[in-house]
């Protein structure tokens, strides 16, 4: 009897496939390959989660200066923008680190419902994380003496650049990782899962995502009950759509779709019809519908395969150049109910340790106000969260209040002080990869220097 797990067995086949280009497969070994010891002594279920806040978030109403010296600043740059102090006391934080100058935060008042997650150690805060490709200062950037991320404060090139992290934009950083770590899924189809569309974040050069709906998975239309008052059509359409070909793209595509069909069954018998976690999400929030899948896929790892696991959703409304004060708040309550829901069914499952999830954004926005909103800006402050971080901490560093000040570029746009490299560098080796496995998959991550400790 084969004795070997079924991750070595698969590591076997390919290197044995590898091995029948000869020489050249030394150069052509994947990175799949590279991160496979590391996966085969790794029996423990890791899941990775990124909650992307789609059009640029604003910073300065979402982890909000808090202290009376900074909130003041704060209030005089934001003109109508800013929130009243009175509003912040029941979301101020006490961190379990010190900032200097007795710098104070508070989050959003919509975030209230995360607040007691940060106060267990479950949530941290980081501050002016951001795209980068080196360490920039103000001065560095004015001379353009140093590379930057292209296209600054492009919607479409900051959101791909914040997600791939290199430029030539083939691959996601989380799919670069997950690459390292799919020999630990029997299942590699459930590696990289998307609840919300097509996102590069997930693509690696072995690892493709796997897209579902709120609902589960998505089947093909025409396949399932009745087409035309007739349950023939769909069998004739499965038949017709799965068929071997012999032409090389035609096969590649009828594979597709029994690929597509199996994991649609597998998928919705491992999560079934009902929900172990349907009381703890709230009903008509977009981002918690995307988590709650999320969940009921994590709740479903052993029948999927799954042993390392990484996620997409995303909420979308940022962009917010107009009625920031009204609009605002409320895509706070959602993101606030929505990850403090999650986190409640992570724990709910015995997998706080397990499962790591973090925000991101194309940019942060202008600290100061066009009049009804604010503009395009870089640097932002995010979250993370689970139980296997650095929790209760305010992460990073405070960005001095000012206009066209020593941290920004103007109008409070923040030159990032942490880089998302830094960030991918750190839950990457709490992924399971190895540090020079690491400087592979984000070529700039040697550019920076030590971060702050984050999990």
């Amino acid at each position: 009897m084969d004795k070997t797990t079924p991750a070595r067995r698969a590591f076997l086949r390919q290197l044995a496939a590898y091995g029948s280009l000869g020489a050249a497969s030394r150069l052509a070994l994947p990175l799949s390959l590279l991160g496979t010891a590391t996966a085969e002594a790794a029996t423990d279920y890791k899941a990775l989660v990124c909650v992307y806040l789609q059009g640029g978030n604003d910073y300065a109403n979402t982890v909000v200066p808090f202290d009376g010296p900074s909130h003041a600043l704060y209030a005089g740059l934001r003109s109508t923008l800013a929130l009243p102090a009175s509003s912040l006391a029941a979301t101020a934080l006490s961190p379990r680190n010190v900032l200097a100058g007795g710098v104070r935060f508070a989050l959003a008042p919509g975030l209230a419902p995360v607040k007691p997650l940060f106060d267990a150690g479950q949530l941290s805060v980081l501050l002016n994380i951001g795209t980068l490709v080196a360490p920039t200062s103000k001065a560095q950037f004015t001379a353009s003496s140093v590379p930057v991320p292209p296209r600054l404060f492009s919607h479409i090139d900051q959101q791909s650049f914040s997600q791939t992290l290199i430029s030539d934009q083939a691959t996601g950083w989380a799919g670069r990782i997950e690459d390292l770590l799919m020999a630990n899924n029997t299942n590699a189809t459930f590696s990289a899962i998307s609840a919300t569309g097509n996102s590069i974040f997930l693509s690696g050069r072995s690892a493709t995502q796997y897209q579902v709906s709120p609902s589960g998975a998505v089947a093909i239309n025409g396949l399932g009950g009745r087409v035309f008052g007739s349950s023939a059509v769909g069998t004739a359409l499965q038949s017709l759509i799965t068929a071997s070909r012999s032409h090389p793209i035609e096969s590649e595509v009828s594979g597709m779709a029994r690929r597509s069909i199996s994991a649609q069954g597998m998928v919705s018998s491992a999560i079934g019809t009902t929900s172990p976690f349907a009381s703890l999400f709230p009903s008509g929030n977009s981002l918690a519908a995307q988590l709650h899948i999320v969940a009921r896929l994590i709740n479903a790892r052993a029948a999927l395969g799954a042993g390392r696991q990484v996620f997409m959703v995303s909420l979308g409304g940022f962009d917010l150049h107009d009625h920031l004060s009204a609009q605002h708040p409320l895509l706070m309550d959602t993101l606030g109910h929505a990850l403090a829901s999650f986190q409640a069914a992570v724990m709910q499952m015995g997998l706080g340790a397990n499962v790591t999830s973090f925000t991101a954004s194309d940019f942060g926005r202008t600290l100061t106000s066009n009049g009804d909103g604010s503009d395009h800006g870089w640097g932002s402050h995010h979250f993370l969260m689970g139980g296997a971080i650095r929790g209760g901490q305010i992460l990073g560093t405070p960005p001095a209040l000012a206009n066209n000040g020593p941290d920004d570029v103007g109008q409070g746009r923040l030159i990032p002080t942490l880089a998302w490299d830094q960030l991918a560098g750190q839950l990457g080796g709490w992924f399971g990869a190895s540090a020079s496995q690491l400087a592979t998959v984000l070529p700039n991550l040697r550019n920076f220097g030590s971060a702050p400790a984050m999990v």
